[in-house]
């Protein structure tokens, strides 16, 4: 099972794809002759940080949780983590945070992107659902 934010996603694609096509479009109405002419190459050069850009916001839209039998890997912009079912105490999506928060067995508290307050209902949903995910692969004969 995966949870990613579709509505980061769709943004991030949407403008991602603005701005690439923006920036070819603007090098290739960049005057070539007179004073302020533009060469090929500062033209290419132009139209390249479109996709500079672009690349940049993927970060922000690759965030997602993967649950598997094994546990969870939590995808981050910049950081991935593999956790075991039993590394995870708890699952947390308070009001007023920005995404669900992991508390670990060690004391930290693990941000998981994947699953964003912005989503509203579906984001409290997804948090319900991967707690119950984590309740169901540690849960302990004595049902603790």
């Amino acid at each position: 099972m995966t949870f990613r934010p579709r509505r980061t996603r769709v943004a991030v694609l949407a403008v991602g794809t603005a701005l690439v096509v923006t920036f070819i479009v603007v090098a290739t109405i960049l005057p070539n002759t007179g004073p302020t002419a533009w060469s090929t190459p500062e033209r290419i050069g132009f139209a390249a940080i479109g996709p500079i850009i672009a690349a940049g916001l993927y970060l922000l839209a690759r965030p997602r949780i993967i649950a598997d039998e094994r546990g969870l890997t939590v995808v981050n912009t910049v950081r991935t983590q593999r956790l075991e079912w039993a590394e995870i105490v708890r699952v947390n999506l308070r009001p007023g945070d920005p995404w669900v928060l992991l508390d670990l067995d060690s004391g930290e508290v693990l941000p998981a992107m994947g699953i964003q307050a912005s989503g509203g209902q579906t984001s409290r949903n997804a948090a319900g659902e991967l707690q119950a995910l984590v309740e169901a692969h540690t849960l302990t004969e004595r049902d603790d």
